[in-house]
């Protein structure tokens, strides 16, 4: 279905864009939350209007929240967990745990839905986007860390065991590399091999 949107829409375009969208997500979603209406032949001749519209009260909402927006992305978000050895949570670090953490050190209300992000699940460093207005979106820095441990400490461990993880992944793929290189050598070496004797044969004859 096609509608057309009156109010800014995440990931999916600005008021006065017309969209295609699922029918599903069109219906239970847009048009019931009043973001867009059915894209018809009348309601896209007031799209130019709801454009400039939104325009000016984008530029004034940008202007508000500016301060706010540099003031999340210098944050440092730390949470101090319960965690097995292999580093993962005794539960999950989810969207409301980090907007309470914003709304916090920022004592602006932020909502979880502002949160775009999945649950945390293992000790380490994140990040997450807040979603402030469609041009506002800035990222802020989540430490997980054990009850106990500074989240610096934590995170300079988890970006060591990734950097490991990552050195022996490439290690496996340069290994694997030099077994598949070995494989058609010996391959070749076999087809060489066979010639000559498929030759004496012939001369055998």
């Amino acid at each position: 279905m096609k509608v057309l949107l009156i109010k800014d829409v995440y990931k999916l375009g600005r008021a006065g864009d017309v969209k295609k969208v699922a029918d599903g997500y069109g219906r239970n979603f847009l048009l019931t939350q009043g973001l867009a209406v059915l894209a018809t032949s009348g309601t896209i001749k007031t799209a130019e209007k709801i454009r400039a519209q939104a325009e000016i009260k984008r530029a004034a909402l940008n202007s508000e929240l500016k301060g706010l927006s540099d003031q999340i992305a210098a944050l440092s978000l730390a949470f101090p967990v319960k965690a097995g050895e292999t580093g993962k949570l005794y539960g999950s670090i989810t969207t409301q745990d980090v907007a309470t953490a914003i709304q916090e050190q920022t004592r602006y209300e932020v909502k979880r839905q502002q949160i775009d992000m999945q649950p945390i699940r293992m000790i380490g460093e994140f990040r997450a986007h807040v979603r402030l207005t469609v041009d506002l979106i800035p990222e802020v820095r989540i430490l997980v860390h054990r009850e106990g441990e500074s989240p610096e400490a934590a995170a300079q461990a988890a970006a060591e065991a990734a950097a490991r993880a990552e050195a022996d992944a490439h290690a496996e793929e340069k290994a694997q590399k030099a077994r598949a290189r070995k494989k058609a050598t010996e391959s070749e070496g076999d087809t060489s091999e066979a010639a000559p004797a498929q030759e004496a044969s012939a001369d055998a004859e």
